[in-house]
């Protein structure tokens, strides 16, 4: 039987680097990173149009809460300023209606409505 000396010295062998190869695969690594960040991209995007919809959400119901506050502030002023309230209100402070006998008119001092020079005579304002 013929063995294989223990110490057996293999040739070097040296491969050619096939660039055809390495640039398929440079191309397949960039698409690859194109598409993972599109799919990242349209992630954020929907994940920031969810948190907008929320917000969103929240603003309108603040905004309907606002309103029927709004209505019921304009329902206690009008309760507050409508004239039966203010007459009895005015009643309990110790305040009278207004008698015909004391309310006065003046007669206006100077019936004269004074003119402008200009008015009376037209012509002044333009000499020069």
């Amino acid at each position: 039987m013929n063995r294989v000396p223990s110490q057996q010295r293999n040739a070097n062998i040296r491969r050619d680097r096939d660039v055809r190869a390495l640039t398929r695969l440079a191309l397949l690594l960039c698409c690859g990173l194109v598409l993972a960040g599109g799919f990242v991209f349209a992630a954020q995007q929907y994940f920031t149009a969810i948190q907008y919809g929320y917000k969103s959400e929240t603003l309108r119901r603040e905004r309907e809460k606002l309103l029927a506050e709004r209505q019921q502030l304009m329902l206690q002023k009008e309760q507050a300023f409508a004239p039966a309230r203010l007459e009895s209100e005015a009643r309990e402070l110790g305040l009278k209606p207004l008698l015909a006998s004391q309310v006065g008119t003046q007669k206006a001092r100077g019936s004269e409505i004074p003119v402008a020079p200009g008015l009376i005579n037209p012509s002044a304002s333009f000499q020069r």
